[in-house]
């Protein structure tokens, strides 16, 4: 189970550190719409880092109280995925075909670890 963990505070914490250094420069190599401003982007990348340090937390200092665990990781990974989907279904999610793949290959990551961490709970 820690080495899923691992693995999603390595996914999260690089997504969110990018997202709130180079917001715009990200999402134009990812061939996604970039807004006017980089609040938004940098906003999410800095509550996908919050996550991945609040994983990191639980895992050094289990003793410690308030850490996101696998319980909690589970619906925000597949709510999260579902919310990619449901963007990918109705057309909206990205301009490009490279846009649309890195969604895709977002959201079946995100149901990877969602599912991985439902079997070793």
């Amino acid at each position: 189970m820690q080495q899923i963990l691992w693995a999603e505070i390595a996914i999260k914490g690089t997504t969110g550190v990018v997202l709130i250094v180079v917001p715009l420069i990200a999402l134009a190599l990812a061939g996604i719409e970039k807004p006017n401003s980089g609040l938004w982007p940098r906003l999410t990348g800095a509550l996908i880092l919050a996550v991945a340090v609040s994983i990191w937390i639980g895992l050094t200092y289990p003793e410690a109280r308030g850490s996101i665990g696998p319980a909690a990781l589970v619906p925000i990974n597949l709510i999260s995925a579902a919310i990619l989907i449901a963007a990918l279904v109705m057309g909206a999610a990205a301009p490009t075909r490279r846009g649309k793949l890195i969604v895709a290959a977002g959201a079946v990551v995100l149901l990877a670890l969602g599912f991985l961490e439902i079997a070793h709970a």
